[in-house]
């Protein structure tokens, strides 16, 4: 990809572009569209909870992973997203997609 000479007008509104994505994610602004991707992680109390992607807040907390696994296929397939299943260790087992 050829990038434009600072002469033109593109340098400027690309180099803008790019130094007010940087502000916004500085500032805690979302930069790119929400996801709504769920992950199955290992939790003290029981052994799996979902959250979506980026968030804090936990949508619940479950005694089997396998019956987390199914809530988050449920809400996945619903907002044609993914289920991300991690091991114990935090590291990523499984990941499915149900986007169209």
């Amino acid at each position: 990809m050829e990038m434009a000479k600072i002469t033109e007008s593109k340098f400027w509104i690309d180099l803008l572009k790019k130094l007010l994505k940087d502000w916004a994610k500085e500032q805690g602004i979302r930069t790119s569209p929400k996801t709504y991707t769920q992950h199955v992680v290992p939790h003290e109390k029981g052994w799996a909870m979902i959250r979506g992607e980026g968030n804090s807040r936990l949508t619940d907390i479950f005694r089997k992973q396998s019956t987390a696994i199914r809530r988050a296929k449920r809400i996945a397939k619903n907002k044609k997203s993914a289920v991300v299943i991690h091991r114990v260790d935090g590291s990523i087992r499984d990941r499915i997609n149900y986007d169209e």
